[in-house]
């Protein structure tokens, strides 16, 4: 049996896990069997009640909202339900970004958990959009970097460090999301070059919006700025490290302060019309908020980019 036919072997026997990527598919144990089944149905139950049951009565909901039937204000008021206005405006919601403007990201630390929106509203509430991170600086983006950095001997990264001492310690690091062990330090090397292939996969062929479970999400602030929210850090990180000239983002949640403004006093239909529009014009927040719960270093430089179509390659190489 040849090495492809190997993998493949591999493959058929590997239950993935919801977060899961074939590439890690060699790091699974069956000892993460049961978890990552769990993990499995529990993601499909979800999955199967917001498509038949929760997605379908909230769009029953905005087409209320949308025709001004009895209870439209008050809906309008609740926020709006996410999941149908991402239906209705579709890729009205996609925009395409500067990844290495995107660098503003909200941040709960020290946010009460009952005062953040509700993941469920379109519209939000608070203060939220003035409590935001620096991506630059993000753990997300120092992992990619570091491995970017020391590719000729990733033993030499913070990762391995940090994952060594714990294998050290006897506490393996597992996911029964990703269906990954790491009990020993080949383990290691081999997850942390797998992160290291996805970067020089997106390098060779440019960002596949279709390669990761979740899309670029981002909210837009009350100044009508776009921030990023949760979910796709990392390969937001890959796209920065290499300077991609755009990645597709898409729009989840509007501040409230916002939205009155864009949409004035119109209402259902008309209200989508103008916010159609508006959306347009939205672009990355680069200045920190009011209520940031910490600063950051200055001084902060980008590598010189590196893609398809750019003069540099990789690290070592002699494009």
């Amino acid at each position: 049996m040849n090495n492809q036919d190997s993998l493949t072997e591999v493959l058929r026997s590997v239950p993935l896990a919801p977060a899961g990527d074939p590439a890690f598919a060699p790091l699974y144990d069956d000892r993460l069997r049961w978890r990552v089944r769990r993990a499995r149905w529990q993601v499909a139950i979800r999955e199967a009640f917001l498509a038949r049951v929760a997605t379908r009565l909230e769009c029953r909901v905005l087409r209320r909202w949308r025709r001004q039937a009895v209870g439209a204000d008050w809906l309008e008021q609740r926020g709006l339900p996410r999941r149908a206005m991402e239906q209705c405006l579709g890729d009205d919601l996609l925009l395409q970004v500067d990844p290495r403007e995107l660098i503003r990201s909200t941040d709960w630390r020290g946010y009460p958990r009952r005062s953040r929106p509700s993941s469920s509203a379109f519209i939000w509430e608070g203060d939220w959009d003035q409590r935001r991170g620096n991506l630059c600086f993000s753990s997300r983006y120092r992992f990619i970097s570091d491995l970017d950095e020391h590719r000729d001997d990733l033993s030499r990264t913070e990762r391995f460090a940090s994952l060594r001492e714990r294998l050290a310690k006897g506490h393996p690091w597992s996911s029964h999301q990703q269906g990954v062990l790491l009990d020993s330090e080949q383990r290691i090397l081999f997850y942390l070059r797998v992160y290291l292939s996805f970067l020089d996969d997106m390098a060779a062929r440019g960002f596949d919006a279709s390669r990761g479970k979740d899309e670029l999400g981002v909210a837009v602030s009350r100044e009508g700025r776009l921030i990023k929210i949760n979910r796709g850090l990392h390969r937001l990180a890959m796209a920065q490290r290499l300077g991609l000239p755009s990645v597709p983002v898409r729009v989840k949640a509007v501040h409230r302060e916002w939205w009155q403004r864009v949409v004035g006093g119109a209402k259902g239909d008309a209200a989508l019309a103008r916010l159609r529009v508006a959306l347009r014009d939205c672009v990355p927040e680069f200045l920190p908020g009011e209520r940031d719960p910490q600063g950051y270093p200055e001084g902060f430089e980008w590598p010189s980019p590196r893609c398809a179509g750019s003069e540099a390659g990789l690290p070592g190489s002699k494009a």
